[in-house]
């Protein structure tokens, strides 16, 4: 292959990780200030490990790979939209609930820490999917630039070369801003976490668990407009709508918030 990855590239892919990296060091921090407990930080990280990255990767091999209505999928962005946001729907926010209804149970009664925990899940996702993903970059970059593509490219298995190329290709081809735009990708999806972990926080506390086929339904549809979006938009309309959305998502979460805030300050003067 040919091309070269530019120097501004890697620099911006490092800003983004050491950012991405920053960003649930900076919450945790700034949550145990307002009073939070750690607990539900590290139970945020780890339910996303859980149910993200292990057990729905695991049910996207078994559906896009094994079974044969997988190829369908990937092949309509319609229904590839859907089903992708279902499932991060599905298990991310059954992974919060089963937290908040068991091991975060004690913690229910400081709401502060339901913003703890929004901190830790999607603080998580971001030093893990993009800060990650821009140091293994940075390391493809360096092996482009030094000559080492082609050689990279046959080590790979015979079944994913085509799909190497293409990432290889990719690190050439991508504009350097792109790089920071994953910053502020990830600070709207930190947000969006923290907004719907607030939401499911107040209704599991207040006998309304059921309300997280709500969760489930804006998590999902999120997912997939972006999704959508991702496919016929240039990437700026796509931070535009995902910044639109979550903005939504944040003011839906503030009145939920200040109404639980007023009727818990209600019953405690009486």
């Amino acid at each position: 292959m040919s091309g070269t990855v530019s120097a501004l590239s890697m620099v911006f892919m490092g800003i983004s990780a050491l950012v991405c990296f920053s960003i649930p060091v900076v919450l945790f921090i700034f949550f145990k200030k307002k009073g939070a407990d750690i607990l539900p930080f590290f139970i945020g990280c780890g339910v996303f490990f859980v149910f993200a990255l292990v057990l729905e990767s695991l049910m996207h091999q078994l559906v896009l790979l094994v079974l044969p209505i997988g190829k369908t999928i990937q092949n309509n962005i319609w229904l590839y939209a859907l089903y992708g946001g279902l499932a991060a729907g599905v298990f991310e926010e059954v992974g919060r609930l089963v937290a908040f209804k068991t091991v975060l149970k004690s913690k229910l009664g400081k709401n502060v820490n339901a913003l703890m925990y929004g901190a830790g899940h999607g603080g998580f996702e971001a030093a893990f999917v993009v800060g990650v993903t821009m140091i293994t970059n940075i390391v493809l970059s360096v092996i482009i630039n030094v000559g080492g593509a082609e050689a990279l490219i046959s080590t790979a298995p015979a079944e994913s070369v085509s799909q190497m190329e293409v990432m290889l290709s990719k690190l050439t081809d991508t504009p350097a801003v792109d790089y920071l735009l994953g910053i502020a990708e990830r600070f709207l999806a930190v947000a969006m976490h923290i907004s719907l972990s607030a939401l499911l926080w107040l209704w599991v506390k207040n006998k309304k668990s059921f309300m997280v086929i709500a969760v489930v339904a804006i998590h999902a549809l999120a997912d997939g407009v972006l999704v959508i979006c991702a496919s016929f938009l240039p990437i700026l309309a796509t931070e535009a709508i995902l910044a639109a959305i979550t903005a939504a998502i944040i003011a839906f979460a503030v009145f939920t918030w200040k109404r639980y805030a007023k009727a818990e300050a209600a019953e405690q003067s009486e």
